[in-house]
């Protein structure tokens, strides 16, 4: 089922989104050659949590897989999604990092992601998140009252295979703000005028995830890459649906 959030709802959603949306320009600079993803996460739960809120990534749990044990997911380079923290994960000039958060806040959640540039990177690997944050862009444009979620699907996924990329297989957008992952699932292909239709006061979480090389991916416990190492990105924003255009909530308050 779909939820539609009342006002009151969406005035604790946002509140949860706008810290992520924060959380993520602060983490802009403190993404460094040198630093560790485990140093990363660290600052990203004393942030989140100074600001009365909870992660609502760690802990979190699916069946066959112990609790996921960070604030963040941090995936470097070939890294899809869900990437583990660690004191061993050193970042280096040239990489790309995709942090992917979640907040909860009173009951209510937010969820967004952003790839990152360490220090000076490749044109290929700009390219890539040039393209990932359009796809982005485009999906979040076609979340509009009687447009269905397979529009959402093929804005983002035409965009990308016109450019030469690929989405990454069977990882999904989702609804968030009651639960942090909530129906529907918003696949990053498809069909336009399938699926769900969508109402005004959805909240959804829209995620491309492009790899240079491939569609398929290597799954390893929590962590998600690339099939053949190549570079993936990861943007996502939790969105409202509106009787206009959709309103970004994980973007920092006043933004």
């Amino acid at each position: 089922m779909i939820i539609l959030k009342s006002p009151a709802e969406l005035q604790k959603i946002r509140a949860a989104c706008h810290i992520i949306g924060e959380l993520l320009n602060e983490l802009a600079d403190r993404i460094v050659p040198g630093i560790s993803t485990w140093d990363l996460d660290a600052f990203a739960y004393d942030f989140i949590t100074a600001r009365g809120a909870k992660p609502a990534f760690k802990g979190y749990k699916v069946s066959g897989l112990p609790p996921f044990p960070g604030t963040l997911c941090t995936s470097p380079n070939s890294g899809i999604v869900h990437g583990i923290p660690s004191k061993q994960v050193i970042l280096r000039e040239g990489d790309i990092i995709g942090i992917d958060v979640g907040v909860i806040k009173d009951g209510y959640y937010g969820d967004a992601a952003r790839t990152y540039q360490v220090g000076k990177i490749s044109s290929a690997a700009n390219r890539l998140l040039e393209v990932t944050s359009e796809a982005l862009r485009r999906g979040i444009a076609a979340a509009r009252p009687g447009n269905r979620v397979g529009d959402i699907s093929h804005a983002v996924g035409s965009y990308v295979q016109e450019q030469g990329y690929f989405v990454a297989d069977n990882l999904t957008g989702h609804g968030v703000g009651c639960a942090l992952h909530e129906e529907p699932q918003i696949p990053n292909s498809g069909k336009p005028g399938r699926g769900p239709r969508l109402d005004s006061g959805m909240t959804l979480a829209i995620e491309p995830m492009v790899n240079i090389g491939t569609n398929r991916v290597s799954e390893k416990g929590w962590e998600f890459f690339t099939a053949d190492g190549s570079l993936s990105a990861h943007f996502e924003n939790s969105i409202l649906v509106t009787d206009d255009q959709p309103e970004i909530l994980t973007q920092a308050e006043g933004a």
